[in-house]
């Protein structure tokens, strides 16, 4: 039987490795749906190991699987491959080299984490009855593509008795391990807003309808939904994150547009919150005779941890790592997450990742996955692992 010992001597030969691919990674980011070069990266590290790769369900994606000595259960690790249209700013020797497209959100080292411990497994495939599967998933930012992954079977044969994932998280300890049983992040809806106004010379507003103003009293209005129309027992958030309109600094436009994202933990409240944005907007529009349009998108269901998965990761990490690397949550995040689609039907949970206190915060442009946190992450996965299918 493999010991603590001989998965942590296994862990430091492939570190280096997975520290040089989490850089390339990085270097290279691919937008959502478009992850061709890390695909690529991921199948080639996977062959060259000798660990069977499954035909795509995505064309981006890439899941694997590895059988052990026999029969048994299965376990599923997730990781997202996808970055974020930002423009990085960290002045980094792998920086990216793509303008306007960095890994501000972990994915390049959540896959490396994966691809590690895929590597670490393929080396105890004797000491373990059951499966494991890797799923390398595409599209995780705005796009949720792990539901579609998971509507089109990638879970199934074998069905999974426990699905994990990591998620790098700045302000945690480097390296320590997070997690709460039951709801862990928030349900992610987005939203559009077209103004439809009057243009006219910046010199005649009287003649106009103004959009930009328009824009400017829906943005107010929308901020009274989450503070004066829901409970404030519940957690809502209303971000207008996008704001665009006109082309010159004396043209009044015919419309802006506004995009936004809203955020809550109970589906019931969610339900409710179109209609109360939309009369928001009715409102704000009918202020200066202006219409609009406007459209809502339900993309990421609330993320629910099963709790004893969660008491197997913290027992796994305080065993392996040390009692001070688990932290127990007592709250939820407001972020999305599309690994909810995984759990719903099968027992699973997200843990953080700590990236150390003094990391910049996740979707900015100075943030870099930590590497010194990949030891523990893949010491973590290959350990939770190996618990799962011993139980």
């Amino acid at each position: 039987m493999e010991t603590q010992q001989s998965i942590e001597a296994l862990v430091e030969r492939v570190l280096p490795k997975i520290v040089r691919i989490r850089q390339a990674i990085h270097q290279n980011p691919e937008l959502a749906l478009q992850e061709h070069v890390t695909s690529a990266l991921i199948r080639a590290t996977l062959g060259s190991a000798g660990v069977r790769t499954l035909k795509p369900f995505l064309r981006t994606d890439v899941v694997a699987m590895m059988t052990g000595r026999g029969e048994g259960r299965n376990v599923t690790l997730r990781a997202d491959t996808d970055a974020l249209p930002l423009q990085e700013k960290t002045g980094l020797p792998y920086q990216s080299n793509r303008d306007g497209i960095m890994h501000a959100c972990g994915h390049d080292g959540h896959t490396a984490a994966v691809l590690g411990a895929a590597l670490v497994l393929n080396g105890l495939k004797d000491h373990f009855d059951g499966s494991v599967r890797f799923v390398f998933q595409p599209g995780e930012e705005v796009m949720a593509a792990g539901r579609d992954l998971v509507e089109k079977g990638a879970l199934l044969d074998p069905t999974p008795s426990a699905v994990l994932a990591l998620h790098a998280w700045s302000g945690l300890p480097e390296g320590a391990i997070a997690s709460k049983p039951g709801i862990m992040m928030a349900a992610a809806d987005f939203f559009q807003v077209t103004i439809l106004g009057k243009g006219a010379h910046g010199s005649m507003p009287e003649v106009s309808i103004d959009p930009i103003l328009g824009a400017a009293r829906v943005v107010e209005a929308l901020q009274s939904v989450a503070s004066r129309r829901v409970s404030a027992l519940e957690p809502v958030v209303i971000s207008v994150c996008r704001v665009c309109g006109g082309t010159n600094s004396n043209i009044i436009p015919d419309t802006a547009e506004l995009e936004g994202t809203t955020r809550y933990l109970d589906p019931e409240t969610g339900k409710e919150i179109p209609a109360l944005m939309e009369q928001a907007i009715r409102g704000a529009c009918d202020t200066i005779g202006a219409s609009y349009e406007f459209s809502y998108a339900k993309k990421y269901i609330p993320t629910i941890n099963d709790e004893e998965v969660v008491a197997v990761g913290r027992k796994v990490t305080q065993k392996v790592l040390g009692p001070a690397s688990w932290i127990e949550l007592d709250r939820p995040a407001m972020g999305g997450e599309d690994f909810s689609f995984y759990i719903t039907e099968y027992p699973g949970a997200m843990f953080r990742l700590g990236m150390g206190e003094a990391s910049p915060a996740l979707h900015t442009p100075r943030f870099d996955f930590n590497d010194n946190a990949l030891k523990p992450a893949v010491m973590f996965l290959v350990s939770a692992t190996m618990e799962f299918l011993r139980r």
